[in-house]
């Protein structure tokens, strides 16, 4: 049962939903922390990172959810997803964009004591939007890795999935490239995955923690 000292607030996915840039697009409207409480649905295709493995494990078809465990926050979130395929085998790991809804999925996420005067709706309300903006594509090597380097430098970022046609091509005209990842920092282009690695390893990124 949810702790009464929480804000509950349920999520509803729609068919084709990407599961883990919702709940980063949930923590960065509700400009609050919290954990996922519960979840019942099923995916078409589900991207996970398996211990010790280099790249995420990609698995299509008609997946059913098992499990979400972890947290939501405004610098992102921190998920582990098991799910059954239709050999009744369950697999899991650390979820990545690119798991995708089939038919609906229904969340329930309870936010920290800071947020329970506070709708995701109020976004006029919410913290200043991350300096850091990444636009990735589900299954991309690349796109995985700079995403994982943001995360355990502990700089805060917005995510754009580029899965969508139309939406790689509003990302190529804005940075002048058509390569995934892009990622932009105060607005401007900086490039993919190497530019960001080369930031890093000059010491450039330090200031955006």
């Amino acid at each position: 049962m949810p702790d009464p000292a929480m804000h509950p607030l349920p999520l509803h996915l729609g068919a084709g939903s990407d599961l883990r840039a919702s709940l980063e697009q949930l923590g960065t409207q509700a400009g609050a922390s919290g954990f996922v409480l519960g979840v019942v649905g099923d995916l078409s295709q589900a991207a996970f990172q398996c211990p010790g493995q280099a790249e995420p494990t990609l698995l299509q078809g008609h997946l059913e959810i098992i499990t979400l465990q972890g947290t939501v926050a405004p610098q992102g979130v921190h998920l582990h997803l098991s799910l059954s395929d239709g050999e009744c085998q369950v697999w899991g790991g650390h979820l990545e964009h690119g798991s995708l809804v089939l038919r609906g999925a229904d969340l329930l996420v309870g936010f920290l004591p800071t947020a329970a005067a506070q709708e995701p709706a109020a976004a006029a309300a919410s913290p200043a939007q991350p300096r850091v903006e990444i636009a990735v594509l589900s299954g991309c090597p690349f796109s995985a890795r700079a995403l994982r380097m943001l995360r355990t430098l502990g700089i805060p970022h917005r995510v754009q999935l580029a899965d969508d046609a139309h939406v790689r091509q509003q990302v190529a005209e804005r940075s002048g490239s058509g390569s995934m990842p892009q990622v932009f920092i105060d607005g401007q282009p900086i490039g993919g995955y190497d530019a960001l690695a080369d930031l890093h390893g000059r010491g450039a990124l330090d200031h955006l923690r």
